[in-house]
């Protein structure tokens, strides 16, 4: 055995015994001050013998916690994932008891409830010491990682291909404008430093629909086509398709890989961490397309809350943080009303839970997998951190409650960094958002009224006296609903069947608004609206809260409509200087042109007004940071990948649409790792390239 082993050894040895004294002194310190946890067995113990039954006491957790938690979590599988996270605290408090028995003396007390909370702390100081030693030893350090990812089921090998993998951590909602300011602010050091030396960072330009389930499906799937927002009404199915909703994911998932013909981005030794849609990917968790099945080996969309919570370590740190985000979104809430700040939303209910969920848990899980997954060597690996785009519905896009998002996503973003350094291949990581966020009113802050309530008016129906709110369409959410098996949108799942329906179906996603009459089986063109209610587009064209309606036209085949009587042709938009979508930027046309070809949209399409000077729109949803439609930072997500890797574009040229994003990504795997499965080109009716 040569010196080096030895050594290893004997440093793996000491670094045991520092962790079993740290323990045995955190439960002495606790037998101490909790009244109900008593370590002494008599009134004439002495020190030493105090000493050694906490020793006894402390060992005997240990060995229980290492050798119990692999099979009492495999019996748990059944339960759901944030139910397990609350049952770690008592299994953990149980196996304390236990230990307390095996100990020599004349058992040692502790009441149910002590023990919960002494497990819990002495979990947190084993696992918080072990790690502090370990990083000072690269080599300790590195078998610990992999002791970890062997923990989560992930660890393969210890010696990887030389090719490099790639990790994309997408960023939710957060824009390009956004990013660049918070690194001047000194707000993400690790980005910072990434564009200092090793990265480029270029804008991009998304599709009408600038929300999570286009941008998303178009860059894992290639494909992004007939998805005109973020929910919508099929007349063919009867049916509300939301892109959040489980079963609305599987069957766009499907679509995508039929009409490309390939399973996606991540087909080749891939990971899919977090996201909407798989991916093609074999390892999959909190996948909402997958969270629809019931049973069988492939329903792994909350494995990676399992795999995370076996370590009752994790499950301590998670839940402490978990309260402490609670906290501090109620304080920041309540700070918001007593200074009356405008534009606000209400932030009450559960929204605290969720908040919480999308900026502890879910972000902790999925930077865990993602680390076992570097530490797996695998190839590709696409990941989605959901906390900022949460935090900005509802407080703004800018502003110190997010600004400490982007502080904490940083230091996630640091320890994948560090963990690539130990992994068995090298990695380029590439960050990227899908969408950004655009600030501004709620529509029905401005106006008292909702869009459902003009579309009445226009119509000639009944108004309710008080606006109703609408609901938010935050992808966190339904990451909640699925950890909870219970994976159904709001409303439960809406299905319109078609027959004698008259009056419309109002939908909203951020800043754009869908309005479809049920009750006709195609799409309704102009005239045909016209007929029906004479004055429902001039009242939505000539609504100051409006930009511009897209509406189907038998005499041009489809009309943009604007105030004072603006009617433009959609294929003459390009040319029209001044028209309703002057405002929104040069993409506008083709954007507005393609989502025009697709098969299920809307009978009419509402853009809220934009203001171009503010870089506001009005959501039709309870939002005061939006996205969905087109107008400002919205549309204008970041991709940043590494100088080793071909520029994105060439010089003078833009990226726009997320099919673009796939076709960049597949380019790079295969500077990495050479062929990946081929992607024919989207077959979209509509030309985007002339946007």
């Amino acid at each position: 055995m040569g010196a080096g082993r030895w050594r290893r050894i004997v440093s793996q040895i000491g670094r045991s015994v520092a962790v079993w004294a740290v323990s045995t002194l955190t439960m002495l310190v606790l037998a101490g001050i909790l009244p109900d946890f008593q370590i002494r067995t008599g009134d004439g113990d002495s020190a030493t013998r105090i000493a050694v039954t906490a020793a006894i006491g402390a060992g005997a957790f240990g060995l229980l916690s290492a050798l119990a938690w692999p099979v009492l979590v495999r019996l748990l599988l059944l339960v759901p994932a944030l139910v397990l996270g609350l049952l770690v605290f008592f299994l953990n408090g149980a196996l304390l008891l236990v230990a307390l028995r095996l100990t020599p003396a004349d058992r040692p007390e502790a009441a149910p409830e002590t023990a919960v909370v002494v497990a819990a702390v002495m979990s947190a100081v084993a696992s918080a010491t072990g790690a502090a030693l370990a990083v000072r030893d690269d080599d300790a350090y590195r078998r610990r990682l992999y002791r970890l990812a062997d923990r989560r089921g992930t660890a393969r090998r210890l010696e990887g291909p030389t090719t490099p993998g790639v990790v994309f951590l997408q960023l939710d909602g957060v824009g390009h404008d956004v990013l660049v300011r918070a690194v001047e602010k000194g707000l993400m050091p690790t980005v910072g430093g990434l564009l200092d030396a090793t990265h480029r960072l270029t804008p991009w330009r998304t599709d009408w629909s600038s929300q999570t389930g286009a941008s998303q499906l178009g860059i894992l799937h290639g494909t992004n086509h007939d998805i005109p927002a973020f929910r919508w009404y099929e007349k063919d199915r009867g049916e509300v398709m939301v892109c959040n909703r489980p079963t609305s994911a599987a069957e766009l998932q499907r679509r995508a890989v039929e009409r490309t013909g390939d399973g996606g981005l991540l087909t080749v030794d891939g990971a899919s961490r977090g996201n909407l849609f798989s991916g093609g990917a074999d390892e999959q968790a909190l996948v909402l397309s997958i969270a629809v099945r019931r049973r069988g080996r492939e329903n792994r969309s909350r494995a990676g809350y399992f795999a995370y919570f076996s370590d009752p370590a994790n499950a301590v740190r998670t839940a402490l943080s978990f309260v402490a985000e609670v906290g501090r979104e109620i304080g920041q809430s309540t700070r918001a009303r007593m200074r009356e700040k405008r534009p606000r939303v209400a932030r009450g209910g559960l929204y605290p839970l969720v908040r919480a969920f999308a900026t502890v848990v879910e972000r902790d899980v999925v930077v865990a997998a993602v680390m076992g997954d570097m530490l797996a060597g695998r190839t590709a690996v696409y990941a989605d951190l959901v906390a900022y785009d949460e935090v900005a519905h509802h407080s703004g896009p800018h502003g110190r409650d997010t600004d400490k998002v982007l502080q904490r996503l940083d230091r996630s973003l640091a320890l994948i960094a560090n963990v690539a350094e130990h992994a068995p291949r090298p990695y380029r990581i590439v960050l990227l958002s899908d969408h950004g966020q655009s600030p501004g009113e709620t529509f029905r802050g401005r106006y008292g009224l909702t869009l459902g309530d003009l579309v009445r008016a226009g119509c000639g129906l009944p108004v309710p006296r008080k606006a109703q709110r609408t609901h938010s369409g935050a992808e966190a959410r339904a990451a909640v609903r699925a950890a909870l098996r219970r994976p159904v949108e709001e409303n439960g799942g809406q299905h319109v069947p078609m027959g004698r329906h008259s009056e419309p179906l109002v939908l909203a996603s951020g800043n754009l608004g869908l309005i479809s009459f049920p009750d006709v089986h195609h799409r309704m063109t102009k005239e045909e609206i016209d007929a029906r209610h004479p004055a429902l587009l001039t009242t939505l064209a000539n609504h100051p809260g409006v930009g511009f309606v897209l509406v189907r036209s038998e005499e041009h085949g489809g009309v943009v409509l604007g105030a004072h009587g603006a009617e433009i042709p959609v294929d003459a938009l390009e040319h029209e200087q001044g028209g309703p979508l002057a405002d929104f930027g040069p993409g506008a046309a083709g954007a507005v042109r393609r989502t025009h070809s697709f098969p299920h949209t809307a009978d009419i399409m509402v853009n809220s007004s934009y203001d171009p000077a503010e870089g506001e729109v009005l959501a039709f949803e309870e939002q005061i940071g939006s996205h969905g439609g087109l107008g400002g930072a919205q549309g204008r997500p970041f991709l940043m990948a590494p100088l080793a890797l071909s520029a994105a574009v060439e010089d003078g040229e833009e990226l726009v649409g997320a099919e673009h994003i796939h076709r960049v990504l597949r380019r790079w795997l295969r500077e990495c790792n050479g062929p990946q499965v081929p992607v024919e080109e989207p077959r979209d009716p509509g030309d985007r390239r002339a946007a």
